[in-house]
């Protein structure tokens, strides 16, 4: 997440920066509630009485509900981007009239290069301008469907069938305004624009592409059990739909410039970083370097964040040469993406300097701590953009080169407990690869030594605490903590022995004096997620260990519920004669390999023990490498070069976090057959 990103004294506390948005201009009369209600148990009747109840065609209803929510309730709690329900109503006035939490205040330096720190001038290290480039119209829905149903804005919040009518009588309210017929018997086709329209984008491009996705799923159908057990079906239904009053909507146009590297049926826009020197001194620029990838080296990973703020602030922070860069940011309420920066080019975005080489940034609208939810309309769009990208510079399409910002290593001992957590335990990553057409497979037994974690998202409700605060620093609870909204998740909880009891194990980055990881939402250093994929240690009735940091960690994992699926692949392990073997945060090559010009660039162990008898799942081996970039024009010896060594790594996953061993300290071997038990 980088609007936390500031070393300390620089930071900016970025409060939600939207303002109370008013309501439509034409919202037609109060119209009564059915005689009749649907039952209160039965979603998918609710469905089908707000359909007939406002005239709108009822797969064209669950269409629009699927894209925004998948039908799920998420009881009370706003997504990221302020909507409410199945509907995704949306009441901007009320999140900023509700106390939130702290922004989170940590020391991760974003460029993660110690030859070139990052420089940022206190002095003009002050919030921008706040304001959004969200319109009003996806920020105060949720009044304008108060009016036309009669219904108060609590309720419209938190009853899932009330919501499902306030979301039918915007819709028919906006096929009113667009001249297009009303009417549950009326042609789905018709209603495209309308959609269009309640996506609520503020340019033609995504209001069509939000649409676009509505009507491809109508063709699809769906069917599925939302996360308060209601099962619902969309039917599949071929509708061409008639966009000719897509105009009418009268939304600006989007430029996109030759060169833009956005799938083509994506909404997306050119707002570029600036590349400027800041003063007299050429090591004095931002707020990204200049490269020549993949030509000059090949684009490993592709790191997931999220912004800590909304989509507006963030994109004037990356409009800044004196803060920091990352490539693609992506809007919640529509799916919406602003590319930034050319892929070409080196962000500073991971923490990571060896990460930042080798990857591309994107940023999500959204919070990883509040309990909050992300919008199917950006996982779409998302998982579009990732696929586009891994297809086109060869990126795996797995867990260990598509990554989140929280499995980021520290590029040394010092810096693994600044380091950043988002997107947080909420993002929902089977979900995510299943859009990717990627899905998290089982390949294996018990009995063949992997395990990929895969927790079902939506009954998986570990009992976080502390998102109604973020504290500095480590993340250290203080009161009040309360209890966490009750919310899927894809993680899993990891203790120090096979009972719900035992203690959570320790991660030594963030608690270095060996006392147990907590519950704390921002605590991560006692979890696994969804697709990643660990040596199996153990197994014990309902519980599996895996070598987690340096130990036996356990999760629960019944096999009438399993929470993870059992693999196949490669592992390492320490040579024979070494009884441990450190382990790294980045790859960089030996003393040898670089020229007179450049500086040696040092690398030290992390703080934790790899030893004898513990096994490590591989995610690739990789040559040690390091991309000289320290000033702006390029002036500095050996500057814009790549120095490769002769030395290898193999990538492990470690921990929560993916980290690096020296290829000539282990013994990479097929994930043995009969597994510990």
């Amino acid at each position: 997440m980088h609007l936390s990103a500031l070393p300390s004294g620089r930071r900016i506390l970025l409060a939600a920066a939207v303002a109370t948005a008013t309501a439509l201009a034409t919202t037609g009369p109060v119209v009564a509630a059915p005689d009749a209600t649907a039952p209160a148990g039965d979603r998918q009747q609710q469905y089908a009485a707000a359909a007939a109840e406002y005239g709108v065609p009822q797969n064209v209803l669950l269409g629009v509900s699927y894209l925004e929510s998948r039908w799920d309730t998420h009881p009370g709690q706003p997504s990221t981007s302020g909507g409410y329900g199945p509907m995704h109503l949306t009441d901007a006035a009320h999140i900023l009239a509700t106390p939130g939490s702290a922004h989170v205040d940590e020391d991760e330096d974003p460029r993660g290069d110690d030859s070139r720190p990052l420089k940022l001038d206190p002095a003009t290290a002050a919030a921008p301008k706040r304001e959004t480039s969200l319109p009003s119209a996806s920020l105060q829905t949720l009044d304008a469907a108060a009016a036309l149903t009669g219904l108060d804005a609590g309720t419209l919040r938190t009853d899932p069938a009330a919501n499902i009518r306030g979301g039918a009588a915007l819709l028919a309210s906006y096929q009113k305004a667009l001249g297009g017929p009303v009417g549950a018997g009326t042609d789905p086709a018709a209603w495209y624009a309308a959609v269009a329209r309640y996506s609520g984008a503020d340019t033609s491009d995504a209001a069509a592409a939000f649409a676009d996705e509505v009507y491809d799923q109508l063709g699809q159908g769906a069917t599925r059990t939302t996360d308060d057990g209601q099962r619902v079906t969309l039917a599949a239904t071929a509708a061409k739909p008639d966009r000719s009053r897509l105009a009418r909507l009268g939304l600006r146009n989007a430029e996109r410039p030759d060169g833009l590297e956005c799938p083509v049926r994506l909404a997306c826009e050119w707002i570029p970083a600036p590349y400027e020197q800041l003063s007299d001194d050429p090591g004095d620029y931002g707020n990204h370097d200049l490269g020549d990838r993949p030509k000059q080296q090949k684009i490993e990973y592709i790191v997931i964040h999220d912004t800590e703020g909304y989509f507006g602030p963030s994109v004037d922070l990356v409009k800044r040469a004196d803060y920091l860069g990352w490539h693609y940011t992506l809007r919640s309420v529509d799916g919406y993406i602003a590319q930034h920066i050319k892929t070409k080019d080196v962000g500073w975005h991971a923490g990571n300097w060896y990460v930042n080489a080798k990857s591309i940034g994107l940023e999500h609208e959204g919070f990883a701590g509040q309990g909050t939810w992300y919008t199917e309309a950006m996982y779409r769009t998302s998982a579009k953009l990732v696929r586009h990208l891994a297809l086109k510079f060869g990126i795996p399409m797995d867990r260990q080169h598509i990554i989140g910002h929280d499995n980021v290593p520290g590029i040394n001992a010092g810096a693994v407990g600044g380091m950043h957590w988002d997107p947080g335990p909420y993002w929902d990553w089977s979900h995510y690869f299943d859009l990717m057409k990627a899905p998290f497979r089982g390949t294996g037994t018990a009995r063949t030594g992997l395990v990929t974690i895969d927790p079902d998202f939506a009954t998986n409700r570990p009992a976080f605490v502390g998102c109604n605060q973020q504290p500095p620093g480590v993340p250290t609870p203080r009161p009040p903590a309360e209890p966490c909204p009750s919310r899927g998740s894809s993680a899993v909880v990891l203790r120090t022995a096979p009972s719900p009891d035992a203690p959570l194990v320790n991660d030594l980055g963030l608690r270095p004096d060996g006392t147990p990881d907590t519950m704390y939402i921002s605590d991560h250093g006692a979890r696994a997620s969804a697709g990643q994929t660990y040596a199996l240690a153990g197994r014990q009735g309902d519980w599996t260990a895996i070598w987690y940091l340096g130990q036996k960690a356990w999760f629960l994992n019944p096999a009438s519920a399993p929470t993870a699926k059992w693999a196949t692949g490669f592992v390492v392990t320490p040579r024979p004669g070494k009884a441990t073997i450190p382990v790294y945060g980045r790859a960089y090559p030996e003393q040898a390999a670089y020229p007179d010009t450049i500086p040696y660039q040092t690398i030290s162990p992390l703080q934790y023990t790899f030893a004898a008898g513990q096994r490590y799942a591989v995610g690739g081996v990789l040559p040690g490498e390091y991309y000289r970039a320290v000033s702006f024009d390029g002036s500095a010896p050996g500057d814009r070069t790549v120095v490769r060594g002769k030395n290898r790594y193999v990538q492990v996953q470690f921990g929560h976090r993916i980290m690096f061993v020296n290829l000539d300290d282990v013994l990479i071997l097929p994930s043995p057959v009969g597994a510990p038990r």
